[in-house]
């Protein structure tokens, strides 16, 4: 997957998609001028599946949008972050997804992971939260959630193929 902002992103927004980027073994690139036709076409140049822009308030990432490279809106979430500190110690390359929400389970697709009902270590757990729709949780193989975690406050669209 391709991650990439709205134009002129805040700090805290470009240290998210680094953060996201290397969580989920993606590509993180800075839009700059690009308009979405330019961001799909990097897309494909970089041979990913996926794009996904990251958009803010007030210098805050608040909005991810995921699209196929083909430009398809396949899902839109309203979000709020809690960054890490330090890069989190999880290995991409063995990432599983763990969804507890069955609206988010299309992230498997989207993230190109393998959708399971347990994960031993290094996986994403989507979790059920009493006071948003869900919660991101990013595990390493010890077992330890990271610093770093989503909470998905809405889920606009999904697009179920």
């Amino acid at each position: 997957m391709l991650i990439s902002t709205s134009r002129k992103p805040s700090q805290k927004t470009r240290k998210f998609c680094k953060n996201l980027a290397y969580a989920t073994d993606s590509t993180s690139v800075n839009r700059g001028k690009m308009n979405m036709r330019e961001l799909l076409l990097k897309t494909i140049e970089v041979d990913e599946y996926n794009l996904a822009v990251v958009n803010e308030i007030k210098g805050n990432p608040s909005r991810i949008s995921f699209y196929s490279n083909k430009g398809e809106l396949l899902l839109t979430i309203l979000i709020g972050v809690t960054l890490a500190k330090e890069k989190s110690n999880i290995a991409p390359s063995k990432l599983k997804l763990v969804s507890e929400v069955k609206e988010l389970d299309v992230l498997s697709e989207i993230l190109d992971l393998d959708l399971v009902d347990k994960a031993e270590d290094n996986y994403i757990l989507v979790s059920k939260s009493d006071d948003s729709v869900a919660r991101i949780h990013f595990i390493n193989k010890f077992g330890d959630k990271r610093e770093f975690q989503i909470n998905v406050k809405k889920i606009l669209e999904v697009t179920n193929d």
